[in-house]
C-alpha cells in the first residue's frame, strides 16, 4: 500500500474466471470488473488485472464536528471527532445531500482530493482535541483501504473509529472493519426492496445484515432514516422497520430525520413535522427506547431521557451538550441504566443493553 495520493492496491478483491477481469467482494454489489474499467463506485479501477482504489490518502473533505452531528447521541456524548471522506458512493440515492462529492466520479467523471497521509488525519485529531475519527460524508466502504490505514494509526493514539454509512457491506468487510471500528451510525433509508432499488440503487437485505452483524460484533450501533414524503413513510413500513431494530436491541437509538429537497429529488416537499412525530412514536411503540427527530431544531426528542422516569440526563441544543443528568450511566432521578459509551470504557465496545 502507497503512502498518500491517490492510486493504491485495493484491498477484497479477487481474480475472476481467470482473469483479468476482477470481482470486487467490498460491497453487496459484487462488482466484475473488466481491464480499463471501474466499479458502481466509481473509485475502484481494474489496472492489468488488478484493482485499484483511486482515493487512498486523498480526502476531499477533512473537518472536526461534533460527534452529535454524525449523529451519535449515546457514543462519546460532547466529544469532537475528526470527519474525514473521500470522493465516491455505491448508491445513487436521488435525495443524496453532499451528491456533488458521493457522485462526483460519475456525474462529473472527476476525482478530486488533496493528500493527506493517514498519520497526519490522526497528528490532526489529536492536536483538535478529538475523542475519534469519522468516515463520513460520502460512503467510507468505497474508501475502505484509506479509512482502515487512519484506524489502525487511531488505535495507537487512543482514537476511537467512527463508520457513518449506508451499510451495504460485505460480510467480509465488516469483519475486517470491526478490528478497528467502535462504533457506526447506519442509515437504513427505507424497508422494502422496491424503495432500495427505484431510489437508493442498492438493496435492503444486504444492509439489514451488516446492521445485525454489527451489533453482535460489539460496534455500537445507531441507525437513521430520512424520511422522504410519499416514498418510505408509511406507518406499515414504518411498523416493520421500528420492530426490526427493537428485534435486535431496544437500546438501539433510531434517527428519525426530516427531509429536504435535494439532488434529483427537488419536486418531493419537506417532510411536514407531523409524519416525523408520528414516526417517532411508532419507534417508542414498538420497544426502542431511545428514538430522535432529526433536522428539527428544538424538538423536544433532540435530548436523551431516562427511558424509566422521563428525566432529561442529557440536555441538547441542535448538536451542542447543555446538560447531564448522570452518575455512572445511571438517570440521576432514579437510577435508571442508560445505554451509552462514555470516555475511558475500555476499548469503547459496550453491547447493546449493558
Amino acid at each position: 500500500m502507497v503512502s498518500a495520493g491517490g492510486a493504491a492496491p485495493a484491498l477484497l478483491w479477487k481474480t475472476w474466471r481467470g482473469g483479468p477481469a476482477v470481482h470486487c467482494y467490498l460491497c453487496a454489489h459484487h462488482c466484475r470488473v473488466e481491464p480499463g474499467e471501474r466499479g458502481r463506485c466509481g473509485v475502484r479501477e481494474n489496472r492489468e488485472g488488478v484493482l485499484h482504489t483511486l482515493v487512498f490518502g486523498n480526502p476531499v473533505a477533512v473537518a472536526v464536528d461534533p460527534i452529535e452531528k454524525k449523529p451519535l447521541f449515546h457514543f462519546l456524548p460532547g466529544t469532537l471527532s475528526m470527519s474525514v471522506a473521500a470522493v465516491g458512493c455505491n448508491f445513487t440515492c436521488l435525495f443524496c445531500q453532499n451528491f456533488d462529492i458521493s457522485q462526483m466520479p460519475r456525474d462529473w467523471r472527476r476525482i478530486d482530493g488533496s493528500a493527506l497521509p493517514a498519520e497526519r488525519v490522526v497528528q490532526g485529531a489529536v492536536q483538535a482535541r478529538c475523542a475519534s475519527i469519522s468516515y463520513t460524508y460520502t460512503e467510507p466502504t468505497v474508501f475502505f483501504e484509506y479509512a482502515e490505514a487512519c484506524g489502525l494509526r487511531a488505535l495507537e493514539s487512543g482514537l476511537r473509529n467512527v463508520f457513518v454509512t449506508n451499510g451495504f457491506m460485505t460480510k467480509q468487510a465488516l469483519e475486517r472493519a470491526a478490528c478497528f471500528v467502535h462504533a457506526a451510525n447506519v442509515d437504513l433509508k427505507g424497508f422494502t426492496e422496491e424503495y432500495y432499488r427505484r431510489v437508493v440503487g442498492g438493496r435492503l437485505k444486504p444492509v439489514m445484515d451488516s446492521i445485525r452483524r454489527m451489533v453482535e460484533a460489539g460496534i455500537w450501533v445507531e441507525v437513521t432514516t430520512l424520511l422522504v414524503p410519499g416514498h418510505n413513510d408509511s406507518p406499515g413500513e414504518l411498523r416493520n422497520l421500528a420492530a426490526f431494530l427493537a428485534g435486535l436491541s431496544p437500546d438501539l437509538p433510531w434517527h428519525i430525520s426530516r427531509f429536504h429537497p435535494s439532488y434529483r429529488m427537488m419536486d418531493v416537499p419537506v417532510t411536514p413535522l407531523a409524519s416525523i412525530e408520528r414516526a417517532v412514536a411508532i419507534g417508542r411503540e414498538a420497544g426502542l427506547r431511545y428514538v430522535y427527530a432529526g433536522n428539527v431544531p428544538g424538538h423536544d426528542s433532540e435530548s436523551t431521557r431516562c427511558p424509566s422516569c422521563g428525566e432529561v440526563v442529557i440536555g441538547r441544543s441542535g448538536f451542542t451538550v447543555t446538560s447531564r443528568h448522570l452518575q455512572d450511566h445511571r438517570c440521576g432521578k432514579c437510577g435508571e441504566v442508560v445505554a451509552l459509551v462514555t470516555a475511558g470504557e475500555g476499548d469503547g465496545r459496550v453491547p447493546h443493553g449493558r
